[in-house]
């Protein structure tokens, strides 16, 4: 099975996000299936459990997050949760998603 990790980067203040909440829901069949949920540690990382290959959700509680932090946003806030969508089609290799997080923009990619 395919090992899965995360790392959330606030890049308003240039470190590590400890404490985002993230939920990981297999979407398979039209179905979404919530799998488990974590919450980011102090190096801003989480991971998940063993994947078969399939498609994924990573859900991130943005607006909960920068609200904790003291970071005033709009209401309703521009990005309230971050949904990132990824397939697993090779099980003998590790899966790293990076979500680089401000109030106003977000980016990911494919980590190692």
């Amino acid at each position: 099975m395919a090992s899965l990790s995360t790392h959330v980067l606030d890049t308003t203040r240039g470190a590590p996000a400890a404490g985002v909440v993230v939920h990981l829901h297999a979407c398979q069949h039209g179905e979404r299936r919530h799998l488990i949920t974590v919450a980011t540690n102090p190096d801003g990382r989480a991971a998940g459990p063993p994947l078969e290959p399939g498609i994924y959700e990573l859900t991130f509680e943005a607006a909960a997050y920068f609200r904790a932090a003291g970071t005033a946003l709009s209401d309703p806030p521009f990005f309230n949760e971050v949904v990132v969508r990824f397939g697993i089609g090779d099980t003998a290799v590790h899966y790293h998603v990076p979500l680089l997080l401000a109030p106003y923009s977000y980016a990911t990619y494919r980590g190692s």
